[in-house]
């Protein structure tokens, strides 16, 4: 089954605000039970590393290219998300500036990515995590790159093809450890990888084909969801496969929550200080 985000955008006093538009699977985290959102947030734009700050509070800092946070309960809202290079003042303008309405119950991750054309931009997907068949794995992939239509491939065997940014595909395969790579679609010209990903049974793995085709970067990244409400986990993955070590922010996400009463994802692409674009 393919799974495909719709994003509703709205024009409200020159500020688009991008809503998260699927309802949640009905067996999302607990959270949902209690009116809570479960959200992630994906950086993949290369070469900067980020302050983030949320409603003029620091919600992230030093945040790093490939890097996906755990997932926390978010009280559902709407809400201003500022996003700085790293040490830069809060006061100046932000190099990407967004409103997200985050609703009740859903499981979702915010990317902060490239565009095909290599322009930031901000692209919310909604995590599946109904449980799967005894036995197997929900294997997820997420074009997020600067870069032509792709053909992902398990074990050399094409599982997802022609697909392009800021699209996903998904299915259900056996758990195990298979050998995934991206090759350009329709042909042999391996762009990422190989990389070996553990697909554990009873879990939802999310894989993120990001980078700039142009500038030689190109790398995956990877998020694990259970879908038996355990901790998940979240992991980077460079272009040779090799992960680095698990990065848990949620210390940073629940000091923020205290600090404000509510956490809020928000957010329009300004674009200042990021100067991606491609002729």
């Amino acid at each position: 089954m393919i799974s495909r985000t719709p994003l509703s955008i709205a024009a409200a006093a020159g500020v688009c605000g991008l809503a998260l538009g699927i309802a949640a699977p009905a067996t999302a985290a607990s959270a949902a039970e209690d009116d809570k959102a479960m959200v992630s947030v994906f950086h993949g734009i290369p070469g900067m590393t980020v302050d983030v700050y949320a409603n003029g509070d620091e919600l992230l800092s030093d945040f790093k290219p490939g890097t996906v946070t755990d997932p926390q309960a978010l009280d559902a809202g709407t809400y201003d998300i500022q996003i700085f290079e790293a040490g830069q003042s809060p006061d100046g303008t932000p190099a990407l500036e967004k409103k997200i309405k985050v609703p009740d119950g859903a499981n979702a991750t915010v990317a902060a990515h490239l565009s095909a054309g290599g322009k930031p931009q901000l692209t919310a997907f909604v995590n599946d995590v109904s449980k799967v068949d005894a036995g197997e794995s929900r294997l997820t992939v997420r074009h997020v790159a600067a870069a032509p239509a792709v053909d992902v491939r398990a074990d050399g065997q094409p599982v997802f093809t022609g697909l392009e940014n800021p699209k996903e595909d998904t299915t259900e395969v056996k758990a195990g450890t298979v050998s995934a790579d991206v090759v350009l679609a329709g042909t042999s010209t391996v762009a990422i990888g190989p990389a070996d990903l553990n697909l554990k049974e009873g879990t939802s793995n999310v894989v993120y084909a990001w980078g700039s085709a142009e500038d030689k970067n190109l790398a995956l990244a990877t998020q694990t969801l259970s879908t038996e409400e355990s901790a998940p986990n979240a992991v980077r993955g460079g272009g040779s496969g090799a992960a680095a070590a698990t990065t848990n922010f949620s210390d940073q996400w629940l000091a923020w929550a205290a600090a404000v009463g509510a956490i809020t994802v928000t957010g329009v692409l300004v674009a200042n200080k990021v100067n991606r674009r491609r002729d």
